[in-house]
């Protein structure tokens, strides 16, 4: 900073003196200040791109926490279990002699058949639904589940069941696969989720 002089006339000359930045002061004030900025932007859009990855897992961990819920108190409560292939409108059981895997899982809460609830992967939609025979009603359960097939009828070792016998135990195996950042539509990046669980009946009769 220079100091530059003023005179003013009058009787007597008082000479006064009066501060000012230079050229290149206000430059290099500049060029720090843009500085600062910069970090700034950069640091908000390095928030930004951590709260989507934080978003994208917290939601798929909701999910899969919510598709688990549901599906393990309907088997629990269950007193008859089918592996199968269906959708809202239909149910195909596997034949005997043949592995119980398939992308839908029909439970009946009684030993009547009128009413039960199906569990089905549509392809379509990529996510599991529940329909409701009671009420006639279909909603998701989980979405972005890319594997066919979900559900796997086993013995308590694990091995695959080739009949309906009455102590099976039902895996469910769902993977999720999402936008690591869903806003983004150039460049987008892609993330996986595995979930894994195997339910038996609270009792066999």
């Amino acid at each position: 900073m220079k100091m530059f002089s003023t005179f003013w006339p009058g009787p007597t000359l008082a000479r006064r003196s009066t501060a000012a930045f230079t050229l290149a002061e206000i430059m290099t004030a500049t060029a720090v200040f843009s500085l600062v900025i910069l970090g700034v932007v950069y640091s908000h859009l390095f928030g930004l791109r951590l709260f989507n990855i934080t978003a994208t897992r917290l939601g798929a961990t909701a999910g899969s926490r919510a598709a688990l819920n549901r599906v393990c108190d309907d088997i629990r409560s269950g007193k008859l279990l089918y592996v199968g292939n269906g959708d809202s409108t239909s149910f195909t059981n596997i034949p005997l002699n043949n592995a119980r895997l398939g992308n839908a899982l029909e439970i009946f809460p009684s030993t009547s058949t009128n009413s039960f609830v199906r569990y089905f992967m549509d392809p379509t939609a990529q996510a599991l639904k529940r329909f409701d025979s009671s009420s006639g009603r279909t909603q998701v359960i989980a979405p972005f589940i890319t594997n066919q097939v979900v559900f796997y009828a086993e013995d308590f070792a694990g091995h695959a069941l080739t009949n309906d016998q009455n102590n099976r135990i039902i895996r469910m195996d769902l993977e999720f696969y999402q936008w690591e950042f869903p806003v983004a539509q150039v460049g987008a990046y892609y993330d996986s989720y595995r979930l894994q669980t195997r339910v038996a009946r609270r009792t066999i009769e």
